[in-house]
């Protein structure tokens, strides 16, 4: 014969329908209204349901903001960081991870095929969104045709810049290959400002040279900051290299 319910059990089936009713709210709030009318904690709240599916994700998401200082601080947290939290496993910690570099595929899948960067400006809000979800230091290159069409832009090395030396070849080598006319290079910044080193302005003249020699001409090297970017040819730091024909 089965066995009544006991009262301890009665009252977990009652919470467990309590925050399934929760989460199925706060799923058609979204769907209806979108993220803008959530609050930091609730949209983690809510990403978290699809990682841990029977523990109370609101408490969890505001232990995570406590730790981290914000949402964005969240997701830039170091993976290692997210497990300490109380609540937050392995599948959860990789979810947040996941959410910086999405946002990045998207906005480059946005633009595919139809890129043209026509001015200094151009490159470097496009350039800003090649940074999101990258932690560490990282040289992009950007490649342009003759119209100034984006011919190649992604990561030729994961590091500091002012290691030129072990990715000259490579700029070199993928300008050729692509048969680029113009090229822009690109770093970050990630805990400091957008101001040029010294040794940043003299590995800019390092790959300007190199570039030369395949007839290809370095016209910038954007240094992007969070959401600001610094451009050495607009900034007149360099007059000597750069004469660049974007405005």
């Amino acid at each position: 014969m089965r066995k009544r319910p006991l009262k301890d059990d009665k009252k977990q089936l009652e919470a467990k329908s309590l925050h399934s009713g929760h989460r199925e709210r706060v799923r058609n709030q979204f769907l209806k209204h979108g993220l803008d009318s959530f609050q930091p904690h609730s949209i983690l709240e809510l990403l978290l349901f699809y990682a841990i599916p029977l523990k109370d994700t609101n408490e969890i998401a505001h232990h995570l903001l406590r730790k981290f200082g914000s949402l964005s601080g969240t997701f830039d947290a170091p993976y290692e960081e997210l497990l300490k939290v109380d609540g937050i496993g392995k599948s959860a910690a990789t979810l947040i991870k996941l959410i910086p570099q999405l946002c990045r595929r998207y906005e480059e899948d946005l633009d595919r095929d139809k890129i043209v960067i026509y001015s200094h400006d151009e490159a470097g809000k496009r350039l800003i969104n090649k940074f999101i979800g990258r932690p560490n230091e990282v040289v992009i290159l950007m490649l342009l045709d003759s119209k100034t069409r984006l011919l190649y832009c992604d990561v030729v090395e994961e590091g500091t810049v002012n290691s030129a030396n072990l990715y000259i070849k490579k700029i070199v080598r993928i300008s050729v290959q692509y048969d680029a006319c113009y090229a822009i290079l690109s770093h970050n910044h990630p805990s400091g400002s957008c101001l040029p080193s010294k040794q940043d302005l003299s590995t800019t003249r390092w790959v300007y040279e190199a570039l030369d020699t395949v007839e290809v001409r370095l016209i910038d090297h954007i240094i992007i900051s969070g959401n600001d970017y610094l451009s050495i040819a607009q900034s007149q730091l360099m007059p000597e290299l750069f004469n660049s024909e974007l405005e």
